[in-house]
């Protein structure tokens, strides 16, 4: 059975579904034959915007907040499949405003939970990021957190029958907010690119090979795995350079004019971001293109949890960026003309 045969004549909800990741989940369910697809987000205009652009009648636009539990559960009243998209993302933010982090990754997190136990929901799967893995600051604590939560309710639900799982991915190019549409933004006005540490290192992936990724972990979840994608790695530094090459070739500007300032780390960023940690490396399987790490009670019998075939024992220690081969300036500047052709 494919993606399109298991969502088929399903109701969804997607939380934070205007967002970068959550709008082009919507598309894509929007592909296949659903009974009703709803979007739920605080983001009204971005809501009218949605509704607007896509135009279909299974779509379901809801103002509201997961942080506000009687909201949630009329939202998820008859819905099959929970994607939790919802989130307070922003590294420095989230150092700046503690408090309202917590409120929206970790309670609103658990409000999701418990409204689709309540409801019944058939499989809540919560997008997460490669933050929580080892973190070092208030985002990454607390997507840590909701992650722990997720993964807990499975045993927490008593005989209720809803599959709680995770995904985790890294840096998702071009997306709101992220260094990508920044840097284009700096070299079309002259420059400079401010770059926080040439040395760093991330995983990145694009927009559509992430929502594959939690349409594949739907369909896949049996009882709290977390699913990770497997990303190619670069340099902020050979970033920022191949970013100057493409961008002022495609608006007819003198690359020797854009100059680069190294502005130093910001609050709670690290050196290099991990996937996957030393500990949930020894209870990993993978295939080609993703690792799933299982909850660590289950998976010494394997007896209640069917891999498919291709799936083996992982061999990793853990999965890091500092670890893996580091994509070139060339091909950087091949996905940058995938993502953004002439």
């Amino acid at each position: 059975m494919d993606e399109a045969d298991y969502y088929r004549g399903k109701s969804i909800l997607v939380t934070g579904g205007v967002g970068s990741i959550g709008k082009e989940l919507v598309k894509n369910i929007l592909k296949i034959d659903v009974k009703s697809l709803r979007v739920l987000d605080n983001n009204e205009t971005g809501l009218f915007d949605l509704g607007h652009e896509l135009k279909s009648d299974k779509i379901r636009l809801l103002v509201g907040d997961i942080r506000d539990k009687e909201r949630l559960k009329r939202a998820m009243e008859g819905v099959d499949i929970v994607f939790h998209a919802a989130a307070l993302k922003h590294v420095p933010l989230c150092e700046y405003n503690p408090f309202d982090a917590v409120k929206t990754n970790i309670l609103g997190t658990q409000n999701v939970l418990n409204v689709a136990l309540d409801e019944e929901v058939e499989k809540v799967i919560v997008i997460s990021t490669d933050k929580a893995a080892n973190p070092v600051n208030v985002m990454g604590a607390t997507k840590l957190l909701a992650e722990r939560l997720t993964l807990s309710a499975n045993s927490y639900r008593g005989n209720r029958k809803t599959v709680f799982s995770c995904v985790r991915f890294g840096n998702v190019m071009a997306s709101r907010g992220s260094v990508i549409p920044l840097f284009m933004e700096q070299i079309r006005e002259g420059g400079p690119v401010t770059v926080t540490d040439p040395d760093m290192t991330r995983f990145i992936m694009d927009i559509p090979k992430a929502t594959d990724l939690i349409l594949k972990a739907g369909k896949m979840a049996q009882y709290g795995e977390i699913f990770i994608l497997k990303m190619p790695v670069i340099k902020i530094g050979d970033l920022a350079d191949a970013m100057i090459s493409f961008c002022t070739h495609r608006n007819g500007q003198n690359i020797n004019d854009i100059e680069i300032e190294v502005t130093g780390a910001r609050p709670g960023e690290k050196k290099y971001e991990e996937l996957m940690t030393e500990s949930e490396a020894e209870s990993a399987y993978e295939n080609e293109h993703m690792f799933i790490v299982l909850p660590p009670h289950i998976q010494d019998t394997m007896k209640d949890l069917v891999l498919p075939e291709d799936f083996n024992r992982s061999l990793k220690n853990r999965y890091a960026s500092s670890d893996e081969v580091i994509l070139t300036k060339n091909e950087i500047l091949n996905l940058l003309r995938i993502l953004y052709p002439c």
